[in-house]
This record gives structure tokens, sequence and C-alpha cells, in this order.
């Protein structure tokens, strides 16, 4: 059976439409359907490596392994990741273009060749899978970027998708959101928004019986479901938005890694594994003194690794380091975390900004020079017998000669995916815990995961309706 593409579209950004794509992407492969994800542009620094060597959002990789499928560009043919507040780098096809300023980049001059690549992976993709689980981006009643718009209500109109909107009750507002949301639209888009599903609700659910009536009544659109919040869902995240929430303090009995909230912090995701160790009280810090209390220390990846090394040592959380590190506690990098724990980081032609040199924090016998070219690609390598997977997404060239740098209690790799490894979790903690627990597979926990997302969103969103609404002429 053939359904029109489904987009979930939001009234702001951080409503959940991500981990609901993920679950509608789960809930059509469990019923025999092939899905698979797509948003033509995504804003987010925690991406990943396809199996050819190219890069996208993680959120779409997520989904895509929901759909079980490898995750390909045309899932995100345009990602932006941010160098600072004023610049991004444009990645098309999974490849960078280039810096340009947000100005530059939304104008509508020059748009057009954008529009036909996304227009173009959209269609690539809708040839081969159905139905397709499209992803808006922030709200989508932004009136003033309408015009140069990529991924909300023009894409859904090229794609002929049929469009719900995802609103966050928890953050309040909701029926203003959603009536604003809808009611900016033009009457042609507005008439494509079939439905709100509300979510992240608390509480007793019947307490919004009579707001359900209100909302479809004032915005003229089925209310397809209310979604509990599921706040012990273990599927990575996108937005580091989430990690002020995990700025837990030490803790006795447990393993204290703390992993250094760095400005341009990137693929957080790196800890999810760890985090769940039970031998591991794992959090976020911009705290000297927490880092300098830790048992052990992680600088993680960074999209402005020179920008990031000089506010460690301006804030003084490079000395911590270099002194927790003296005093017998372990230290880990990774990707730019890795190349600031060298001697050096050269960027002789400006790639990162105005910052050409600074000394490293001088923990590894590592020399780095950033260039322009970037390496994205899926590796394999061995750890302590066994054969252990990851990815790297960096630019810069380091003279160490081995994937994994390891010297007198300090840690340095490339990979992303490291910690993913049971081996190398264990080997990080050998000195301070005598046994490992019994722990299942990842693959196998993020089945379970996909699973448990699926089902609770089938128990609380109209899912016969939504295939009526996709199945219409």
């Amino acid at each position: 059976m053939s359904f029109h593409p489904l987009m979930l579209v939001g009234t702001g950004s951080d409503v959940g439409k991500s981990v609901l794509c993920t679950a509608l992407c789960r809930i059509f492969l469990q019923d025999g359907y092939h899905p698979a994800p797509f948003k033509a542009q995504n804003m987010a620094l925690n991406s990943f490596a396809t199996p050819d060597g190219r890069e996208i959002g993680r959120a779409q990789a997520v989904q895509a392994e929901a759909c079980g499928l490898p995750p390909h560009t045309d899932m995100n043919p345009l990602l932006l990741k941010p160098n600072s507040e004023h610049t991004t780098q444009v990645v098309l096809n999974g490849r960078p273009i280039g810096n340009r300023s947000a100005y530059d980049y939304f104008r509508k001059e020059g748009r057009g060749e954008l529009r036909e690549a996304v227009h173009a992976a959209f269609d690539r993709l809708q040839a081969l899978y159905n139905p397709i689980v499209m992803e808006g981006a922030g709200s989508v009643s932004e009136l003033n970027l309408r015009d140069s718009d990529l991924v909300n209500m023009p894409m859904a109109r090229y794609a002929d998708a049929d469009v719900v909107l995802v609103a966050d009750i928890d953050r309040g507002g909701v029926f203003a959101s959603c009536y604003g949301s809808v009611m900016l639209q033009t009457p042609e888009d507005r008439r494509r928004i079939k439905g709100i599903i509300v979510n992240k609700f608390r509480g007793d659910l019947r307490l919004f019986d009579e707001g359900r009536r209100l909302l479809e009544q004032t915005c003229g659109v089925p209310v397809l479901g209310v979604v509990p919040m599921l706040s012990d869902l273990a599927i990575d995240e996108e937005d580091s938005v989430s990690l002020e929430q995990k700025r837990r303090s030490l803790a006795t009995g447990k393993i204290n890694v703390a992993v250094v909230l760095l400005r341009h912090i990137s693929n957080f995701t790196d800890f999810d594994v760890l985090e769940r160790d039970e031998r591991v009280n794992l959090f976020y810090t911009t705290s000297a003194d927490d880092v300098g209390q830790a048992d052990v220390i992680i600088l993680p990846g960074t999209k402005s690794t020179l920008d990031d090394l000089y506010h460690l040592r301006r804030s003084g959380l490079a000395r911590a380091i270099v002194q927790a590190h003296k005093a017998g506690k372990t230290v880990v990098g990774i990707c730019g975390g890795f190349q600031m724990l060298g001697q050096t980081v050269e960027d002789p032609e400006g790639i990162e900004g105005e910052i050409r040199s600074l000394p490293g924090l001088g923990l590894l016998d590592v020399h780095t020079t950033l260039t322009p070219e970037k390496t994205t690609r899926q590796v394999t390598f061995e750890w302590n017998g066994t054969t252990c997977q990851g990815y790297e997404i960096h630019q810069g060239v380091s003279d160490a000669e081995v994937m994994v740098v390891e010297q007198e209690g300090v840690m340095g790799t490339y990979v992303h995916g490291f910690l993913d490894n049971r081996a190398v979790i264990d080997h990080l903690l050998r000195n301070t815990t005598p046994t490992a627990p019994a722990t299942e597979s990842l693959t196998s926990f993020k089945e379970q995961q996909y699973d448990r997302l699926a089902s609770h969103v089938r128990q609380y969103v109209d899912i016969p309706k939504l295939y009526q609404i996709m199945s219409h002429d």
C-alpha cells in the first residue's frame, strides 16, 4: 500500500519532533512497511558518519536505525554545523561546502541550488521507501524566514506531505502556540495540517479532556494524541540543551566521571553507554573543583577546538585537568578533546577563525594541524583482543601513528563511539572497580528502546487515524 509522506512540524524547537519521528519510523516498520526518515535541513553539532564516509545529523541516523536501515545522506541532505553565534559550516550531501554567516545563508538569493539538492534527495528516497517520515525544523510559523525556508511547509508542499503539528505542553502556552502555528499559515498550507499531537504531558490525562476538545474547536484540526512524558528513555539526543539537565554532583560509592561541558561541544552521545554503566556517576561540568574531585575527566568533541582550548585556559579548567592528571586521575580526550590534550594545535589557514596556534595541555605527545579537508568514516579497531567499532568526523591531522593513543593515564582518540565498546569501558574503569556488571549488547539495548518508544506512542496516538490520513487521495 502506498502512503503520502508524513511530516511532523513543531510549534517551536525541542518540542519532541525527532523522538516522535523515531517512534513512527519503528511503528511503520513493525507494521510491515518500509519507512525511511527525511529532514531536508538540520542544524546540529551532534552528527554521524554514514557507511560511505559522509556526514548527517544524529537524529536522522537514529531514525534510520529505528527503520532498520543504514543511515544515508539522502535522509538529511543539508546539515548546518554552527562555528559561532554568527557563522556555520554548511554540509551538503554529506560534504562541507564552506562556511557562511547566518545572514548570507538565509538570504533568498542563491537558495535555488540548495532547494534543488534537497528535493533531489527526497525524490531518491521516496523511490525506494514508503512511507517517508519527514521532520520539520524549529517553529513552523517563522514568517520572516518563509520565503527562504527549505525544511518546513515549502518542503511539505513539494513532497505533497500530510502535516502533523507537535506541541510541548510542558513548557506552557499550548493553546496559543498551536493556534498561532496553524492560523499564521497560508490557506494552502493550513489545509495541509491534518492533526495535532500534544507532547510531554505530565499528570492525569483525564484533566486534559476538555483541553483537547477546546484545542480541536479552536484550531479546526483533530488532536491525534496526547503523549505523556517518557523521561527514562535512552535514545540518542541531538540538542545539547539536554546536557544542562545532567549537571549532577559528585556521588559516593560510584566512579565519578566528569565530562567538561565545552562551549562548542559536539557528539555528546559518545558518553551515553558509559553513563548507563551502574558503576558510574557521569555528569557534565564547567567547574574546576568538580574536575579535581572526579575519578575520570573527559574532554569531548568540539566544533571549535582552538576557541574551546582558549576558554579552557582562561577559565582555569586546563590547569585543573593537568593537576588532576598529576594526582593520578585518568584523562580521556575524544576528537577535538584529543587534539587539546596534545602539545600544540595549529591552524595556519584560519580554518576555525583568528586564533592560528595554541599550546595544548601537553598530556599526550601529539601535534595537530587543522586542515580544510574533513575526515568522515566508520572504523574498526582492536582493543585487548576485541574488535571494536566507531566513526570519525574531524578536521585536522595529528601525528599519532595509532588510532588510540594511551600514555601514563591519558587516552586520546579521534574515534566517536569509542566508549560504546564494552572492552574500552572495562579498561577505562579497571583500576577503580574489581568486576564489570553483566550487560547486554548495545545493539540489543537500542532495539529494546526503539520498541519501548513505539509501544508508548501507540498507546497515546491514534495510529489507525494516521494511516487513514496518509492514504487519502
